[in-house]
Parts: C-alpha cells; sequence; structure tokens
C-alpha cells in the first residue's frame, strides 16, 4: 500500500458523513469522489490512460521475460513422445532445463547479498559536529526498522529482478503496526490494552510485470517522469476495506463489493505466467468467499488549479498519489506531502545502458547460450535412452513374435515350425546405434564456459577450483579471483549509485517527517564509542522524534566486499606500524587491529573491546607523563613546574 502520512485516529474516524439515516462518504476540501461524478471519472481516466500507455510498451518485454523465468526451473512442456516413455517407465530420464543460468543467478545475488545486507544497511553521517549525535540516533532506529520489517528480503528479490529482467522497483512504505499488550494496572492487575506496536519503514517491491514508469524517460531516470506507478495484485476487498477503516484518505471501498477486481489494463490476468508454470489458478474468477481486486497505484506530478483538475489552488506542479480500484472505483486522491518531494521509487538496473526503458538482464544475455546447452545436454540424453533400448531387426516368418515382445527375465522365444532345425541364426539382430552425440557433453563444458565469462560469474568466484594441465600458483588463483570480484563490483557500485543513496535517503526523510512517537534503540555496534560517551554504557536508549531531525548525509556503499584476499598484507603492515613507533604513532592502532578482523569475517568485533579500556590507558599514560615530570624529562608549556 502506499504511504499513509495521517496516523490514524483510536476509534471512529469519521469517513463517513451522516445525513438522517443514510451515510456517505466524507471526501477532503469539499471534493466530489463519489463514483460517477466528473472528479471521479476525470481522475479514473488519468489514471488509465497512463496506465495502457505504460503497459503497452512495458509488455513487449514480457515474451522474453517469461523465457528467462523458464530458464530459472527445471520444468520443460514434454511433447507426446516423452509423455509415453514417462507413462511406460516414470524412472526413464526426459528433457530439462540444465539449470545453469540458476547457478550464474545464486552467485550473482550472492554477492550483492555481502556488498548490501550486512547491519547496518543504510549509514549516515551528519552534516555538522552537532548532527553527528542525532544522525548516530537516526541511524540505530533505521537499524531497527530493517529487522522489523525484514528489508533485507525486499532488497535480496529486488536484486533478483535486476538480473533477472533488467531491473527491480521497490518502494519504501511508512507503516503503522497495531496489536494489544499487556499492562499492569495500579491494582496490580494486568490488562490488554490496543496499541501501535511499531512504526517504520518498509520496502514494498513492485513486480516488473506490473511495473507503469513514464515511458519517456530511461530506466534510471524516473525522477525526471511526469508520473509513476504500478498495478498491486495483492488487495483483495476484505484488505481494503480494513485498510479504509484506518486510513483517513481513504475511500469509497464499499462500492467494491461483488466487483470483478482483474484489472482489464493487463492482457491476460498472470502476465508473468508464474501461476500456469508454477501451480495455482486465474486470479480472473472469484472462488468461494475471496474476491481480489487489482489496484492501480498512480503518483503524478499534476498543476492542482488547472481547470483540468480544480484539485486546489496551487499553480505549479505539486505530486498527487492516486490509487484506482478494479479500473472503476477511485479510492485515493490526495497530495503526497513527502518532504523529499521525490516519487517513492527506486529502481535497481546494474546492467543499463544509460538510455533503454527497458534494459537486457545479465541473465537475457545468456538465454541464447542457455538454450544451446539445453539441447546438446537432453539429445545426449535422448539419443543415450534411444541406444540402451532393444533395438533389433526381427525375420518374423522365423521368430514367434509374442514370445520376443515378452520383456520378462529368463524368456524362452520359440521358432517357427518351418524354421524348425534350421539354427537360430540371422533370426534376431541387434541393431547397431552409433552415438553421434557423444562429444556433446564436452561442447556443453565451452557453452558453460562463455556463459561464465559473459555473466562475470567465473568459477573463482563460485568457488569451484578448476581442474588444468598447469598448475596455477596462490599468487595467480588470487589475482584471477580478484579479478572476477571487480567484474561483479561494477554492477553493486551501479545499484549502489541508482537504488541504495535515494532508498537511504527516502527513508531517513520519511522517519524524520512521520515518526510519532519515541523508540528504544541499542548502543552498540557501529559508532558504540560516541553513544557510550554521550549516554552512558546502558545498552538501550530512549530516542524521542526531536532527537532526529538533524541534517544528513548518505554514506555511499563502494560496492565491494573484503574477502580475505588483502588480510595479510594488512597483517603484515600492521606488523611494521607495531614495531616501528617512529611511523606507527602517526596511526590509530586500535582501528587498524578492528578493521583486519572485518577483513577476516568478524562482524562483532566492538563486543571484544574491554569495558573501561580508553580509561585505562589515559591514567597509563598520565602516570607515565608524571614519572616523566618527576625525573626533569618533561616541563610545562610555559616554562613552569606544573
Amino acid at each position: 500500500m502506499p504511504v499513509n502520512i495521517h496516523v490514524p485516529a483510536e476509534t471512529n474516524h469519521p469517513v463517513y458523513l451522516t445525513v438522517g439515516e443514510t451515510r456517505y462518504y466524507k471526501y477532503p476540501e469539499g471534493l466530489d469522489l463519489r463514483p460517477g461524478s466528473t472528479l471521479h471519472e476525470q481522475i479514473k481516466n488519468y489514471v488509465l490512460d497512463r496506465a495502457k500507455e505504460s503497459y503497452d510498451v512495458m509488455s513487449r518485454r514480457h515474451p522474453y521475460w517469461n523465457k528467462i523465468d523458464e530458464t530459472l526451473t527445471a520444468y520443460i512442456e514434454i511433447d507426446e513422445k516423452e509423455k509415453a516413455v514417462q507413462n511406460k517407465d516414470y524412472r526413464k530420464p526426459v528433457s530439462i532445463v540444465v539449470p545453469y543460468s540458476y547457478a550464474t543467478l545464486e552467485t550473482l545475488l550472492t554477492y550483492m547479498v555481502s556488498a548490501f545486507l550486512d547491519m547496518p544497511i543504510f549509514k549516515y553521517e551528519g552534516v555538522t559536529d552537532d548532527d553527528t549525535i542525532g544522525t548516530i540516533l537516526l541511524e540505530q532506529v533505521i537499524q531497527q526498522q530493517s529487522i522489523f520489517s525484514k528489508m533485507g528480503l525486499s532488497l535480496h528479490t529486488i536484486f533478483r529482478d535486476a538480473f533477472s529482467y533488467g531491473f527491480g522497483v521497490g518502494t519504501p512504505i511508512w507503516f503503522q503496526k497495531y496489536g494489544f499488550r499487556r499492562i499492569t494496572m495500579p491494582d496490580g492487575s494486568r490488562e490488554r490494552v490496543e496499541d501501535m506496536l511499531f512504526e517504520g519503514n518498509r520496502i514494498d517491491v513492485i513486480d516488473p510485470y506490473c511495473y507503469l514508469p513514464d515511458i519517456n524517460v530511461p530506466i534510471h531516470e524516473v525522477q525526471r517522469g511526469e508520473s509513476v506507478g504500478w498495478i498491486d495484485k495483492s488487495c483483495s476487498y476484505v484488505s481494503l476495506l480494513e485498510a479504509e477503516s484506518l486510513d483517513p484518505d481513504m475511500y469509497n471501498v464499499k462500492y467494491l463489493k461483488g466487483m470483478r477486481g482483474t484489472s482489464t489494463i493487463l492482457n491476460s490476468s498472470d502476465p508473468s505466467s508464474r501461476e500456469a508454470r508454477d501451480g495455482g489458478s486465474s486470479r480472473g474468477n472469484t472462488y468461494g468467499t475471496t474476491n481480489p481486486i487489482d489496484v492501480i497505484w498512480m503518483v503524478g506530478n499534476i498543476v492542482p488549479s488547472d481547470s483540468e483538475w480544480k484539485l486546489g489552488k496551487k499553480e505549479y506542479p505539486e505530486k498527487w498519489l492516486f490509487g484506482l480500484a478494479a479500473d472503476q472505483v477511485v479510492i485515493k486522491a490526495m497530495p503526497l506531502n513527502l518532504d523529499h518531494d521525490m516519487y517513492p521509487v527506486v529502481i535497481c538496473a546494474p546492467d543499463y545502458d544509460g538510455h533503454s526503458m527497458t534494459p537486457i538482464s545479465r541473465l537475457e544475455l545468456i538465454n541464447g547460450l542457455q538454450g544451446v546447452l539445453d539441447f546438446l545436454f537432453n539429445s545426449h540424453v535422448t539419443n543415450v535412452r534411444k541406444s540402451i533400448n532393444d533395438m533389433l531387426i526381427v525375420d518374423p516368418f522365423l521368430v514367434n513374435m509374442k514370445d520376443l515382445e515378452n520383456p520378462g527375465p529368463g524368456k524362452l522365444i520359440r521358432m517357427r515350425r518351418n524354421a524348425w532345425g534350421r539354427g537360430v541364426q540371422n533370426a534376431v539382430q541387434q541393431l547397431v546405434v552409433n552415438d553421434v552425440t557423444r562429444q556433446h557433453i564436452g561442447d556443453a563444458a565451452a557453452v558453460i564456459d562463455f556463459m561464465n565469462n559473459t555473466s562475470s560469474a567465473v568459477d573463482s568466484v563460485r568457488g569451484v577450483m578448476k581442474s588444468s594441465g598447469e598448475r596455477r600458483s596462490a599468487t595467480e588463483a588470487k589475482g584471477a579471483r580478484m579479478s572476477a570480484l571487480t567484474r561483479l563490483a561494477r554492477g553493486a557500485k551501479v545499484a549502489s549509485m541508482m537504488t541504495m543513496q535515494d532508498l537511504a535517503y527516502m527513508i531517513a526523510s520519511q522517519t524524520q517527517q512521520l515518526m510519532s512517537r519515541e523508540t528504544f534503540v541499542s548502543t552498540m555496534g557501529r559508532s558504540q564509542e560516541m553513544l557510550v560517551k554521550e549516554y552512558g554504557p546502558e545498552r538501550g536508549h530512549k530516542v524521542y522524534p526531536e532527537d532526529v531531525d538533524v541534517q544528513y548525509n548518505v554514506i555511499p556503499h563502494d560496492g565491494t566486499i573484503e574477502m580475505g584476499e588483502r588480510a595479510d598484507s594488512w597483517t603484515n603492515l600492521y606488523q611494521v606500524l607495531a614495531t616501528n613507533p617512529a611511523v606507527g604513532q602517526g596511526f590509530d592502532m586500535v582501528r587498524i587491529f578492528k578493521h583486519i578482523a572485518r577483513m577476516l569475517g568478524a562482524k562483532n568485533v566492538n563486543e571484544f573491546v574491554q569495558k573501561g579500556g580508553d580509561v585505562a590507558v589515559k591514567l597509563a599514560q598520565n602516570e607515565q607523563v608524571m614519572n616523566e615530570k618527576g625525573k626533569g624529562n618533561l616541563v610545562s608549556i610555559g616554562g613552569g613546574q606544573g
């Protein structure tokens, strides 16, 4: 669901206006949003026209995306001959998809997860010294949000879509989780009360098959378009009705009761073909008590005062959010009112060319080679299956065919009466079959090398040691691995600039704007020392909305990951600094040691830091200074004695 800016009231929010015994929807700013009204139909047509124009262009890529989806499964629709083979003996192999594209995708995703999903996912720094502590608290609050809403799972899906279809799409949503908790009353009894359990950002993934961008701008320039939208296929009448009860900016849901919910914008109820391929039923029908309803969400940059709209007095463009359910009923029309003033959409397209609306994905580049690989393997299996069967040349004039067709062991084949006494030679003969696919497995290995080199997911990154005639030195193996990681880092750097920076900025801005009450954060982890100095050694600290009203900058990730290859060099450098005080005193040895530990895989180095260590060091230093001063080796700056 799109961003809910207003905090819903605890009870009986005035969604309705009661006139006599009839209850009508109460719309904001005196707007007439009743279905069938002039304004309602104008908004409906605006959303439908924009959605159709965008979908007509985006849907041209759907057949290619469907082919990619097929290569990521082991499923191939077999022909009648292979169906007969399986019906006769299910153990015999038939055509499959060789899951090499899937293995390539796993390698690419492994790198992205390692690069971006370590906590904290989003890092910030204060603009001025006065903003430092507030920015640290803001980062801690957002880290709590990322854990609660499992942002890592959403980012994983966005990365997966990017490598599969050429781009992935997500939208940061501010949500509030309501439920019940127990409180202790003054008399000692415990009561169950309804309360807001959590508030914060989450990342909703937009299905690329349902994404509706402005087709006049490249895929990565979403903020330059006049609109952006998507079709939400996860809604139902009941879920929308529940949302309406909590959201004062949602209306008209009760008009949807009994309506057909599938959007006519989609050429089919399932453009991704996932239901047909993976199982399930078409959403075009209503099953039992469930009534699925497609909702088109559209954010448009419009001029409210134009005679076309008459939505307000503003004479310059303003971003408005529209929701259209079942292609017929407007359920939301409101200014977006977000402080960051951006479309709440981020794009991840690591293989974009800077110009195209729908870039070619990494897996689509190797899809042709995947088809060749499938053909080589399946044709070899077919030939082997044919070769191991008894292919016989029989003279039916000499042999009893019914005996020959009996496949049981220890069979007895009788000759016909007119062949008795003549011997059994030349009655039955095995047909010689040549395996013309013998070289296919070797050819498949060459195809796999092409796929690896094209996708950058080479064997050294997969963790596979490729055997060769010559022995490879450790330096050569390390150099090849580092080169492969550098190629993968290129896509990660693009994703960092294109996706993670915008996402981090939006999430921080929405937290500052929409955070409505205090929350507890941990003082452990990154910037632990500064938090301990500011608030003491307690492990938790209460953060109020005003505490995070600071100026901040997003700390971008460079897209590289430390795999331990350089740890030995850093270890040698640390030893040089430790044994050479003249050089080492200019460096922070503790931070260098922590850096080496992190390169070797340690995630929680700060937990091993001795409590009060800094104080002990300072005391030792002060004592050493006093001793040297007592010996006359040190004097005060002014030349005095103390």
